[in-house]
């Protein structure tokens, strides 16, 4: 019996101690809740940026390791221009688009390009673009990497000012009368922390591969348009061995 006796206070104190947290909340004043509110709808931005991200990094990465295979792999630019609805994902697909439109526009489709200074601009700009793609909305993460813990303290802060206030307006001030408002108090402040810290690894992540895939386009744009450049020499080796064979029958 003393051992059932004793096993009821054990189990009942779980759940005290876990409706502490909500109780406090609860407990809190408007200018808490209205932070911790605020605080909520950043967390959830914070987080569909996050998992947005992610997938579209992945996304761009897997289709642009296939769009680069298939690239070095063709022989004619006619061929690549139609495969590039499989790998819109990728910020390479952007790059080689535009450069062979101006291309198209110097030379109707086939040929040597008559000058490589328009399609080097063409590239630029197209690398410039794909890697601006892929930085939107990343301000917003890094605002609400370094928002979050003031906004958070500013709730701690107002919190303390009301619980003293209604110290000084009781006229105890005693630590069992503190303790409650003070914790109350703090509960913004990692609340603020809490929404912080993901974006801030989320953000510095995203910018390492974000610096990846610009090296990565820049790198594809230079091997796209030395291509181009090795035109003139693929034409001219054809007509250079019929000239040859002309020369061998006589």
């Amino acid at each position: 019996m003393q051992a059932d006796s004793g096993a009821v206070p054990a189990g009942a104190s779980a759940p005290e101690g876990s409706s502490a947290l909500v109780e406090m909340v609860t407990n809190s004043g408007p200018v808490a809740l209205g932070v911790l509110v605020l605080l909520l709808f950043a967390s959830l931005y914070s987080w569909t940026l996050i998992l947005s991200k992610m997938s579209t990094f992945g996304k761009a990465t897997k289709e642009s390791r296939r769009f680069v295979r298939a690239f070095r792999k063709a022989t004619r630019l006619q061929e690549i221009a139609m495969l590039t609805s499989e790998y819109k994902a990728s910020p390479l697909v952007q790059v080689f688009e535009d450069v062979y439109e101006t291309y198209k526009r110097q030379t109707g489709g086939s040929g040597p390009p008559r000058n490589l200074a328009p399609l080097e601009r063409s590239a630029q700009t197209a690398a410039s673009e794909a890697v601006t793609h892929l930085e939107r909305r990343m301000t917003w993460l890094a605002t609400i990497a370094a928002v979050s813990p003031f906004v958070g303290l500013f709730g701690t802060v107002m919190g303390v000012v009301d619980a003293f206030h209604g110290l000084g307006a009781a006229g105890s001030a005693t630590l069992r009368a503190v303790a409650p408002g003070i914790s109350e108090a703090l509960i913004t402040t990692a609340a603020g922390l809490f929404v912080a810290v993901p974006a801030v690894v989320a953000y510095n992540q995203f910018s390492a591969r974000i610096r990846v895939f610009a090296s990565t386009i820049d790198d594809f744009a230079r091997e796209l348009l030395n291509s181009l450049d090795e035109i003139p020499a693929r034409s001219a080796a054809p007509v250079s061995q019929r000239s040859a064979g002309i020369d061998t029958g006589r």
